[in-house]
């Protein structure tokens, strides 16, 4: 996967961090709604964070009204409720050849200011 950085126009987070990251010109923006995740792309995801959990966002506004919080979600579940919608994704989502950086934590973020100085 070429640099990516996976994000939601709409969400000032996303909006906030983007801003945060050096040469944010050398990565392919990929705006989730606009453009959402492939069934290969989240895939290869899957392969650098470990789990389709880790990718799973319990922040999502549909996590509560589709009762998935009273659900135990396999590692199928997660696949499929981030194809099907976009909000399931954890944002924003940083690819740089094989590492990933997911989420809006301290040290995700950090992580993609870091991976954002080493492209030139």
């Amino acid at each position: 996967m070429p640099a990516t950085i996976y994000h939601l126009a709409t969400c000032s987070t996303c909006q906030r961090i983007l801003g945060s990251i050096p040469n944010l010109g050398k990565f392919t923006l990929r705006e989730i709604k606009s453009a959402p995740i492939t069934a290969e792309e989240l895939d290869g995801m899957k392969e650098l964070a470990g789990s389709y959990e880790a990718l799973f966002s319990r922040r999502s506004m549909k996590y509560r009204p589709l009762g998935l919080h009273e659900k135990r979600l396999t590692e199928k579940d997660y696949r499929i409720y981030i194809l099907q919608e976009y909000t399931f994704l954890k944002r924003p989502v940083m690819v740089v050849g094989d590492a990933i950086h997911i989420g809006n934590t301290k040290a995700a973020v950090e992580g993609m200011i870091a991976a954002g100085k080493k492209l030139k």
